[in-house]
């Protein structure tokens, strides 16, 4: 009786194996990462908006898990693009910020 118990209890746990490797996949971020960096992306676009210059409306911001920002979209002047990097490297958390904003003198 003893053996089939054991038996069943070592098949269930031989079948379970893959399912829990498969959930310590360190690869993918964590909830609380996930946060971090929205709450940075949110940190830096309310810094854009609270400066009230109509061309780092048109500014897209992406933070990665390690606190990478990357800065993309259009600006009106070279002014304006600086003052959204200098933003965005003044927000506590930022490790580093990529700048891929075009200026487009039209905007």
């Amino acid at each position: 009786m003893y053996i089939k118990i054991a038996a069943s209890i070592l098949a269930s746990a031989l079948l379970m194996l893959p399912v829990a490797g498969n959930t310590a996949d360190s690869g993918s971020p964590s909830a609380s990462t996930m946060v971090k960096d929205s709450v940075i992306t949110t940190k830096i676009k309310a810094e854009l908006a609270a400066e009230k210059m109509s061309s780092l409306v048109n500014i897209n911001v992406e933070t990665d898990h390690t606190g990478a920002v990357t800065l993309g979209g259009t600006a009106a002047s070279k002014s304006a693009v600086d003052k959204a990097v200098s933003i965005a490297k003044s927000v506590k958390g930022v490790t580093s910020v990529k700048n891929q904003i075009k200026v487009e003198a039209g905007k």
